[in-house]
C-alpha cells in the first residue's frame, strides 16, 4: 500500500513530521517497507517558448523551431508537431534526457540535413496521457517560468506499507489515517456527505453468477449518463503518478483514486459494451 504525506493530510489533521509518522506506523503494526522519492523521470524537461518557426528546407512536414529555454541563446529544434508555431509555450527535452515512452536517449542529431538540439514533446511521449497529435501546449501562466522544470522536483516521498492479511482496512489511505488518529497522532477529518440527486431509476440490472470459489458476494452498480470522458486535472494525475500508475483518463483515474483513497474498489464499464439483457 503506497501513499504520500500530502495525501494523508486529506484525512488526518496532524502536526507530526513524515519521520514521526513513519516511526508511529511501525510501532502500531503497520510496517513501513520502503520510503523513496516519487519517481520522476521527467525532471530534465523544461518549460520553453517557441520564438520563431520556419519550414524545414528538406521536409514538407517538419519545421525548424527556434526555442527560448531561459538561456542567452535560442535552441534550434527540428519538430514534426503540426501545432508548432511562434509564441507557443511547450515542454523541451534537452540532449541527454530519456523519453519516458520509448526510453530513447536524446542526442544532438541531424534530421534531413538540419541539426536538432533536443526535441519538443507531446503528452504521449512524456507518459502524461495518450495524446500524441502535436506537441504540448501550455497556457500563459507558464510564461514567467521559461527555463524551469515543468515537473515539480520538490515532491513528497512515497511511503509503502506491508499490509498483513488481517488488516485489509488499511489498504486505503482513510484507514491508515484512522489508525494514526486512534494512536494520538492527529485528528481524523470528517468526510463531507454530499447527496447526489438522481433523475429517474437505476435501470441497469447486474446479476452475480454463483460458483464454488465465489469471492464477490455483493456488487453495487450505478448507471451514469451523458458524461464526457477527458484528461484528468493535474492534481489527480499527480496522485496517480505517486502510486506508480499511469494516468489514463478522468473516468479511469477517478476509480483508481477512490480505491486507494477510501479502500473502495471501483471499476467503470462502458454501458454500450455491456451485453444487454435489459434496456437502460
Amino acid at each position: 500500500m503506497k501513499f504520500t504525506k500530502e495525501w494523508l493530510n486529506d484525512h488526518l489533521k496532524t502536526n507530526k513530521t513524515e519521520a514521526q509518522i513513519i516511526e508511529k506506523l511501525n510501532s502500531i503494526g503497520l510496517e513501513v517497507e520502503l520510503v523513496e522519492p516519487i519517481k520522476n523521470e521527467l525532471s530534465d524537461f523544461v518549460i520553453a517558448k517557441i520564438i520563431k518557426t520556419e519550414k524545414h528546407p528538406n521536409a514538407d512536414r517538419l519545421k525548424l523551431c527556434y526555442v527560448d529555454i531561459g538561456q542567452k541563446e535560442l535552441i534550434k529544434v527540428v519538430c514534426g508537431g503540426p501545432n508548432a508555431k511562434d509564441d507557443l509555450l511547450t515542454i523541451y527535452a534537452p540532449p541527454g534526457s530519456i523519453i519516458p515512452k520509448n526510453k530513447m536517449k536524446l542526442e544532438v542529431s541531424k534530421i534531413r540535413g538540419e541539426t536538432s538540439y533536443g526535441m519538443l514533446c507531446s503528452e504521449s511521449e512524456l507518459n502524461i496521457s495518450n495524446e500524441s497529435e502535436g506537441i504540448i501546449e501550455l497556457n500563459q501562466k507558464y510564461k514567467s517560468k521559461i527555463g524551469k522544470n515543468y515537473f515539480d522536483n520538490n515532491l513528497d516521498n512515497v511511503i509503502e506499507l506491508s499490509i498483513t492479511p488481517n488488516r485489509p482496512d488499511c489498504l486505503g489511505i482513510r484507514g491508515i489515517a484512522r489508525d494514526l488518529s486512534a494512536s494520538g497522532y492527529g485528528k481524523l477529518i470528517n468526510n463531507k456527505n454530499i447527496e447526489i440527486k438522481k433523475n429517474g431509476k437505476q435501470t441497469l440490472k447486474v446479476k452475480i453468477e454463483k460458483n464454488k470459489n465465489q469471492a464477490c458476494t455483493i456488487f453495487g452498480s450505478c448507471l451514469i449518463k451523458n458524461i464526457k470522458n477527458k484528461e484528468s486535472p493535474e492534481w489527480l494525475k499527480k496522485r496517480i503518478h505517486s502510486l506508480g500508475l499511469r494516468p489514463i483518463s478522468a473516468v479511469v483515474d477517478i476509480t483508481n483514486y477512490v480505491m486507494f483513497d477510501l479502500n473502495r474498489p471501483l471499476h467503470a464499464y462502458d454501458a454500450d459494451k455491456i451485453k444487454k439483457r435489459n434496456n437502460y
